[in-house]
Protein backbone atom coordinates (compact mmCIF):
# COMPACT_ATOMS: atom_id res chain seq x y z
CA UNK A 1 0.00 0.00 0.00
CA UNK A 2 1.30 3.39 -1.20
CA UNK A 3 0.90 6.37 0.76
CA UNK A 4 2.87 8.47 -1.26
CA UNK A 5 0.87 11.30 -3.88
CA UNK A 6 2.37 11.06 -7.35
CA UNK A 7 4.44 13.39 -8.63
CA UNK A 8 1.63 14.38 -10.71
CA UNK A 9 -0.68 15.26 -7.46
CA UNK A 10 2.53 16.69 -6.05
CA UNK A 11 2.78 19.26 -8.76
CA UNK A 12 -1.49 19.85 -8.34
CA UNK A 13 -0.90 20.72 -4.75
CA UNK A 14 2.05 22.70 -5.25
CA UNK A 15 0.52 25.25 -7.83
CA UNK A 16 -3.08 25.30 -6.66
CA UNK A 17 -1.30 26.32 -3.34
CA UNK A 18 0.02 28.77 -4.55
CA UNK A 19 -2.89 30.23 -6.56
CA UNK A 20 -4.94 30.15 -3.98
CA UNK A 21 -2.57 32.16 -1.66
CA UNK A 22 -1.83 34.49 -4.31
CA UNK A 23 -5.66 35.25 -6.23
CA UNK A 24 -7.64 34.36 -3.14
CA UNK A 25 -6.02 34.83 -0.22
CA UNK A 26 -6.48 38.97 -0.62
CA UNK A 27 -9.78 38.27 -1.51
CA UNK A 28 -10.91 35.76 1.37
CA UNK A 29 -11.54 37.86 4.34
CA UNK A 30 -13.17 41.01 2.11
CA UNK A 31 -15.56 38.51 0.24
CA UNK A 32 -16.93 36.83 3.44
CA UNK A 33 -17.08 40.37 5.42
CA UNK A 34 -19.55 41.39 2.02
CA UNK A 35 -21.35 38.17 1.78
CA UNK A 36 -20.41 38.36 -2.32
CA UNK A 37 -19.67 36.39 -4.86
CA UNK A 38 -16.01 37.34 -6.54
CA UNK A 39 -16.14 37.15 -10.02
CA UNK A 40 -12.42 37.88 -10.56
CA UNK A 41 -11.40 35.08 -8.71
CA UNK A 42 -14.03 32.35 -10.75
CA UNK A 43 -12.77 34.12 -14.22
CA UNK A 44 -8.75 33.59 -12.53
CA UNK A 45 -10.09 29.73 -11.84
CA UNK A 46 -11.38 29.12 -14.89
CA UNK A 47 -7.18 29.50 -16.11
CA UNK A 48 -6.24 26.93 -14.11
CA UNK A 49 -9.26 24.96 -15.35
CA UNK A 50 -10.57 24.49 -11.98
CA UNK A 51 -14.05 24.43 -13.07
CA UNK A 52 -13.21 21.61 -14.87
CA UNK A 53 -11.41 19.32 -12.55
CA UNK A 54 -12.77 15.96 -13.69
CA UNK A 55 -14.03 16.28 -16.89
CA UNK A 56 -12.61 14.85 -19.74
CA UNK A 57 -9.99 16.81 -21.80
CA UNK A 58 -12.48 16.24 -24.77
CA UNK A 59 -14.97 18.63 -23.15
CA UNK A 60 -12.41 21.34 -22.01
CA UNK A 61 -12.02 19.59 -19.14
CA UNK A 62 -8.22 18.94 -17.07
CA UNK A 63 -9.43 15.11 -16.74
CA UNK A 64 -7.56 14.87 -13.14
CA UNK A 65 -8.27 11.61 -10.93
CA UNK A 66 -9.95 11.63 -7.95
CA UNK A 67 -7.53 12.29 -4.79
CA UNK A 68 -6.15 15.17 -7.13
CA UNK A 69 -9.51 16.69 -7.33
CA UNK A 70 -9.81 16.13 -3.42
CA UNK A 71 -6.55 17.98 -3.10
CA UNK A 72 -7.64 20.77 -5.12
CA UNK A 73 -10.56 21.63 -2.92
CA UNK A 74 -8.38 21.01 -0.31
CA UNK A 75 -5.82 23.88 -0.92
CA UNK A 76 -8.63 26.06 -2.34
CA UNK A 77 -10.48 26.08 0.80
CA UNK A 78 -7.36 26.20 2.77
CA UNK A 79 -7.40 30.00 1.88
CA UNK A 80 -11.22 30.40 1.15
CA UNK A 81 -13.67 27.70 2.76
CA UNK A 82 -16.73 29.27 0.48
CA UNK A 83 -14.65 28.94 -2.79
CA UNK A 84 -13.86 25.80 -2.25
CA UNK A 85 -17.47 24.58 -1.45
CA UNK A 86 -18.59 26.73 -4.38
CA UNK A 87 -16.00 24.89 -7.23
CA UNK A 88 -16.27 21.31 -5.48
CA UNK A 89 -20.79 21.10 -5.73
CA UNK A 90 -19.90 22.49 -9.17
CA UNK A 91 -17.72 19.78 -9.81
CA UNK A 92 -18.92 16.86 -7.91
CA UNK A 93 -22.58 17.26 -7.95
CA UNK A 94 -23.00 19.26 -10.88
CA UNK A 95 -20.62 18.53 -13.72
CA UNK A 96 -20.27 15.09 -12.61
CA UNK A 97 -23.87 13.51 -12.98
CA UNK A 98 -23.93 15.16 -16.21
CA UNK A 99 -20.87 13.45 -17.57
CA UNK A 100 -22.08 9.57 -16.05
CA UNK A 101 -25.65 9.47 -17.03
CA UNK A 102 -26.35 12.44 -19.69
CA UNK A 103 -26.89 11.60 -22.96
CA UNK A 104 -23.78 12.78 -26.01
CA UNK A 105 -26.37 15.89 -26.68
CA UNK A 106 -26.73 17.07 -23.09
CA UNK A 107 -22.78 16.50 -22.51
CA UNK A 108 -22.19 18.50 -25.62
CA UNK A 109 -24.93 21.14 -24.54
CA UNK A 110 -23.78 21.77 -21.01
CA UNK A 111 -20.40 20.28 -20.36
CA UNK A 112 -17.96 22.70 -22.34
CA UNK A 113 -19.21 25.83 -20.81
CA UNK A 114 -19.37 23.91 -17.40
CA UNK A 115 -15.44 23.20 -17.37
CA UNK A 116 -14.86 26.46 -18.61
CA UNK A 117 -16.57 28.03 -15.58
CA UNK A 118 -18.74 30.08 -18.32
CA UNK A 119 -21.93 27.96 -16.53
CA UNK A 120 -21.44 27.16 -12.99
CA UNK A 121 -23.48 24.76 -11.96
CA UNK A 122 -24.91 22.52 -9.00
CA UNK A 123 -27.84 20.61 -7.32
CA UNK A 124 -30.68 20.61 -5.69
CA UNK A 125 -32.77 18.41 -3.53
CA UNK A 126 -33.58 20.29 0.08
CA UNK A 127 -36.76 21.58 0.48
CA UNK A 128 -38.63 23.44 3.41
CA UNK A 129 -40.10 19.82 4.23
CA UNK A 130 -37.47 17.55 2.64
CA UNK A 131 -33.85 17.35 4.35
CA UNK A 132 -32.13 14.81 5.74
CA UNK A 133 -35.74 13.21 4.40
CA UNK A 134 -34.66 12.90 0.72
CA UNK A 135 -37.30 10.88 -0.63
CA UNK A 136 -39.83 13.53 1.02
CA UNK A 137 -39.59 16.35 -1.55
CA UNK A 138 -43.08 17.90 -3.19
CA UNK A 139 -41.45 19.52 -6.22
CA UNK A 140 -43.55 17.66 -8.90
CA UNK A 141 -43.47 17.98 -12.78
CA UNK A 142 -46.02 16.83 -14.59
CA UNK A 143 -45.77 15.65 -18.23
CA UNK A 144 -47.40 17.78 -20.95
CA UNK A 145 -46.39 16.37 -24.63
CA UNK A 146 -42.48 16.55 -25.05
CA UNK A 147 -41.86 18.40 -22.02
CA UNK A 148 -42.47 18.23 -18.27
CA UNK A 149 -44.36 21.38 -16.57
CA UNK A 150 -42.56 21.74 -13.03
CA UNK A 151 -43.81 23.42 -9.83
CA UNK A 152 -42.53 23.67 -6.83
CA UNK A 153 -39.18 25.11 -4.44
CA UNK A 154 -36.11 24.49 -3.18
CA UNK A 155 -34.34 25.79 -0.06
CA UNK A 156 -30.14 26.15 0.38
CA UNK A 157 -29.39 25.78 -2.56
CA UNK A 158 -25.85 25.94 -2.70
CA UNK A 159 -24.27 28.62 -6.15
CA UNK A 160 -28.05 29.05 -6.17
CA UNK A 161 -27.25 32.79 -6.83
CA UNK A 162 -24.93 32.52 -9.41
CA UNK A 163 -25.80 29.11 -11.03
CA UNK A 164 -26.89 29.05 -15.04
CA UNK A 165 -27.76 25.11 -15.13
CA UNK A 166 -28.58 22.75 -12.02
CA UNK A 167 -29.46 19.64 -11.42
CA UNK A 168 -33.15 19.46 -9.89
CA UNK A 169 -35.07 16.52 -8.05
CA UNK A 170 -38.56 16.24 -8.32
CA UNK A 171 -41.18 14.16 -8.18
CA UNK A 172 -43.05 13.51 -11.49
CA UNK A 173 -46.15 12.19 -13.14
CA UNK A 174 -46.95 11.15 -16.23
CA UNK A 175 -50.04 10.90 -18.54
CA UNK A 176 -50.26 7.20 -18.05
CA UNK A 177 -50.03 7.38 -14.59
CA UNK A 178 -46.74 6.39 -13.73
CA UNK A 179 -44.84 8.36 -10.52
CA UNK A 180 -41.62 8.77 -9.54
CA UNK A 181 -38.22 10.73 -8.81
CA UNK A 182 -36.57 12.31 -11.62
CA UNK A 183 -32.95 14.76 -11.95
CA UNK A 184 -33.88 16.56 -14.20
CA UNK A 185 -32.00 19.89 -15.69
CA UNK A 186 -33.08 23.57 -15.16
CA UNK A 187 -31.69 26.40 -16.70
CA UNK A 188 -31.58 30.11 -15.60
CA UNK A 189 -33.28 31.45 -18.63
CA UNK A 190 -36.42 29.13 -18.37
CA UNK A 191 -39.20 31.03 -17.64
CA UNK A 192 -40.85 30.92 -14.32
CA UNK A 193 -37.54 30.06 -12.75
CA UNK A 194 -37.26 32.28 -10.21
CA UNK A 195 -34.01 33.37 -7.60
CA UNK A 196 -35.00 33.95 -4.03
CA UNK A 197 -33.38 36.18 -2.03
CA UNK A 198 -29.61 35.44 -0.75
CA UNK A 199 -29.57 33.79 2.75
CA UNK A 200 -27.33 35.85 5.85
CA UNK A 201 -25.35 33.20 6.73
CA UNK A 202 -22.86 32.12 9.51
CA UNK A 203 -20.39 31.17 7.24
CA UNK A 204 -18.98 30.06 3.48
CA UNK A 205 -20.76 33.42 3.20
CA UNK A 206 -19.36 34.74 -0.20
CA UNK A 207 -20.78 31.16 -1.99
CA UNK A 208 -24.61 32.78 -2.45
CA UNK A 209 -27.13 30.64 -1.09
CA UNK A 210 -30.96 31.34 -2.21
CA UNK A 211 -33.89 29.35 -2.47
CA UNK A 212 -34.94 28.88 -5.85
CA UNK A 213 -39.08 29.19 -7.30
CA UNK A 214 -40.10 27.11 -9.88
CA UNK A 215 -43.52 28.71 -11.32
CA UNK A 216 -44.96 26.28 -14.36
CA UNK A 217 -41.75 25.98 -15.68
CA UNK A 218 -41.76 24.33 -19.33
CA UNK A 219 -38.88 21.45 -18.95
CA UNK A 220 -37.99 19.63 -22.27
CA UNK A 221 -37.87 16.00 -21.73
CA UNK A 222 -34.57 16.31 -23.35
CA UNK A 223 -33.36 17.72 -20.04
CA UNK A 224 -34.28 14.76 -17.50
CA UNK A 225 -31.10 13.04 -16.84
CA UNK A 226 -31.33 9.00 -17.44
CA UNK A 227 -34.33 7.71 -17.30
CA UNK A 228 -37.39 9.63 -15.69
CA UNK A 229 -37.22 6.80 -12.87
CA UNK A 230 -33.85 6.93 -12.00
CA UNK A 231 -34.06 10.36 -10.34
CA UNK A 232 -33.13 9.14 -6.62
CA UNK A 233 -30.68 6.75 -7.77
CA UNK A 234 -28.84 8.96 -9.26
CA UNK A 235 -28.85 11.90 -6.67
CA UNK A 236 -28.00 9.04 -3.81
CA UNK A 237 -24.64 7.94 -6.22
CA UNK A 238 -24.19 11.58 -6.36
CA UNK A 239 -23.96 12.51 -3.11
CA UNK A 240 -21.54 10.08 -2.55
CA UNK A 241 -19.37 11.88 -4.88
CA UNK A 242 -20.08 14.47 -3.44
CA UNK A 243 -19.45 14.01 0.16
CA UNK A 244 -15.41 13.82 -0.50
CA UNK A 245 -15.63 16.84 -1.72
CA UNK A 246 -17.23 18.60 1.13
CA UNK A 247 -14.93 16.39 3.22
CA UNK A 248 -11.76 18.15 1.29
CA UNK A 249 -13.26 21.14 2.11
CA UNK A 250 -13.63 20.28 6.04
CA UNK A 251 -9.96 18.97 5.59
CA UNK A 252 -8.63 22.14 3.75
CA UNK A 253 -10.36 24.83 6.87
CA UNK A 254 -8.82 22.30 9.63
CA UNK A 255 -5.39 22.88 7.83
CA UNK A 256 -5.66 26.66 8.19
CA UNK A 257 -6.47 26.20 11.30
CA UNK A 258 -3.82 24.11 12.33
CA UNK A 259 -0.56 26.13 10.22
CA UNK A 260 -1.56 29.34 12.04
CA UNK A 261 -2.00 27.95 15.16
CA UNK A 262 2.09 26.16 15.19
CA UNK A 263 3.08 29.85 14.06
CA UNK A 264 1.16 31.75 16.60
CA UNK A 265 2.11 29.36 19.22
CA UNK A 266 5.76 29.70 18.03
CA UNK A 267 5.66 33.89 18.37
CA UNK A 268 3.52 34.16 21.32
CA UNK A 269 5.54 34.49 24.43
CA UNK A 270 3.81 34.45 28.16
CA UNK A 271 5.40 33.83 31.23
CA UNK A 272 8.88 35.16 29.09
CA UNK A 273 8.02 31.75 27.22
CA UNK A 274 6.68 31.04 23.81
CA UNK A 275 3.29 29.65 24.35
CA UNK A 276 4.13 26.39 22.29
CA UNK A 277 6.81 25.47 24.90
CA UNK A 278 3.56 24.94 26.90
CA UNK A 279 2.48 21.38 27.30
CA UNK A 280 -1.01 22.23 27.67
CA UNK A 281 -0.52 24.16 24.06
CA UNK A 282 1.80 21.95 22.62
CA UNK A 283 -0.47 18.66 23.19
CA UNK A 284 -3.40 20.51 21.43
CA UNK A 285 -1.31 21.13 18.73
CA UNK A 286 -0.26 17.12 18.57
CA UNK A 287 -4.04 16.28 18.47
CA UNK A 288 -4.78 18.91 16.03
CA UNK A 289 -2.29 17.28 13.68
CA UNK A 290 -2.87 14.10 14.21
CA UNK A 291 -6.83 14.84 13.70
CA UNK A 292 -6.24 16.49 10.25
CA UNK A 293 -3.82 13.41 9.52
CA UNK A 294 -6.05 11.13 10.05
CA UNK A 295 -8.76 13.16 8.02
CA UNK A 296 -6.67 13.02 4.78
CA UNK A 297 -6.13 9.43 5.50
CA UNK A 298 -9.67 9.05 4.90
CA UNK A 299 -10.40 11.65 2.48
CA UNK A 300 -7.71 10.22 -0.02
CA UNK A 301 -8.89 6.67 0.62
CA UNK A 302 -12.73 7.63 -0.46
CA UNK A 303 -10.88 9.46 -3.71
CA UNK A 304 -9.11 6.35 -4.56
CA UNK A 305 -12.78 4.30 -3.91
CA UNK A 306 -14.00 6.51 -6.23
CA UNK A 307 -12.00 5.83 -8.99
CA UNK A 308 -11.67 1.77 -8.19
CA UNK A 309 -15.11 1.02 -6.99
CA UNK A 310 -18.22 0.48 -8.20
CA UNK A 311 -19.82 1.51 -4.72
CA UNK A 312 -18.11 3.98 -2.27
CA UNK A 313 -20.89 5.39 -0.03
CA UNK A 314 -18.89 3.78 3.03
CA UNK A 315 -15.88 5.67 2.10
CA UNK A 316 -17.59 8.76 1.14
CA UNK A 317 -19.48 9.01 4.63
CA UNK A 318 -16.77 7.96 6.65
CA UNK A 319 -14.43 10.73 5.54
CA UNK A 320 -17.78 13.02 5.63
CA UNK A 321 -18.53 11.88 8.93
CA UNK A 322 -15.12 12.55 10.42
CA UNK A 323 -13.57 15.33 8.52
CA UNK A 324 -16.77 17.73 9.18
CA UNK A 325 -16.79 16.82 12.78
CA UNK A 326 -13.13 17.38 13.13
CA UNK A 327 -12.95 20.79 11.28
CA UNK A 328 -15.64 21.85 14.23
CA UNK A 329 -12.86 20.66 16.95
CA UNK A 330 -9.53 21.66 15.24
CA UNK A 331 -10.89 24.65 14.54
CA UNK A 332 -12.18 25.66 18.51
CA UNK A 333 -8.53 24.87 19.44
CA UNK A 334 -7.06 27.31 17.35
CA UNK A 335 -9.57 29.90 18.75
CA UNK A 336 -8.45 28.64 22.46
CA UNK A 337 -4.66 28.70 21.45
CA UNK A 338 -4.89 31.95 20.05
CA UNK A 339 -7.29 33.51 22.58
CA UNK A 340 -8.85 37.06 22.66
CA UNK A 341 -6.90 36.98 19.20
CA UNK A 342 -8.86 34.72 17.25
CA UNK A 343 -11.94 35.98 18.88
CA UNK A 344 -11.24 38.93 16.83
CA UNK A 345 -11.89 39.74 12.95
CA UNK A 346 -8.37 41.27 12.37
CA UNK A 347 -7.34 37.52 12.23
CA UNK A 348 -8.79 34.61 10.09
CA UNK A 349 -9.48 31.88 12.60
CA UNK A 350 -13.21 32.93 13.47
CA UNK A 351 -13.73 32.56 9.92
CA UNK A 352 -12.50 29.40 9.88
CA UNK A 353 -14.47 28.34 12.74
CA UNK A 354 -17.53 29.98 11.37
CA UNK A 355 -17.20 27.69 7.75
CA UNK A 356 -16.10 24.60 9.11
CA UNK A 357 -19.49 24.53 11.57
CA UNK A 358 -21.64 23.86 8.34
CA UNK A 359 -19.74 20.94 6.89
CA UNK A 360 -21.31 18.27 9.24
CA UNK A 361 -24.74 19.24 8.27
CA UNK A 362 -25.11 19.99 4.08
CA UNK A 363 -24.51 17.25 2.07
CA UNK A 364 -26.34 14.72 4.45
CA UNK A 365 -25.61 15.34 8.22
CA UNK A 366 -23.19 13.97 10.98
CA UNK A 367 -26.15 11.64 12.25
CA UNK A 368 -27.10 10.70 8.89
CA UNK A 369 -23.59 9.42 7.59
CA UNK A 370 -23.27 7.42 10.73
CA UNK A 371 -27.04 5.90 9.77
CA UNK A 372 -24.75 5.31 6.23
CA UNK A 373 -21.81 3.31 7.90
CA UNK A 374 -24.05 1.21 10.25
CA UNK A 375 -26.33 -0.09 7.58
CA UNK A 376 -23.12 -0.87 5.47
CA UNK A 377 -21.34 -2.68 8.36
CA UNK A 378 -24.32 -4.53 9.19
CA UNK A 379 -24.90 -5.76 5.89
CA UNK A 380 -21.26 -7.06 6.31
CA UNK A 381 -19.05 -4.25 4.21
CA UNK A 382 -16.39 -3.86 7.06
Amino acid sequence: MNFELTEKQKLVRNSVRAFSEDVLGPLASSVDRDAIFSWEAANELSKINAWGIQLPEKYGGADLDSISYAITIEEISRVCGATGLGLTVHNSVGAYPILKWGTEDQKERFLYDIASGKKITGFTWTEPNAGSDAAGIECMAIEDENDYILNGSKIFVTNGGVASVLLVGTKYKKKNGETGMAAILVEKDMKGYEIGKKEDKLGVRSNLTTSLYFNDVRIPKENILGKESDGFKIAMHTLDVGRIGIAAQALGIAQAALEHSVEYAKGRVQFKKPISSFQGVSFKLAEMATEVDAARLLVYRAAHAKDTKERFSKESAMCKYYAGDIAKKVTLDALQIHGGYGYMKDLPIERYVRDAIVTSIYEGTSEIMKLIISQQILRGNI
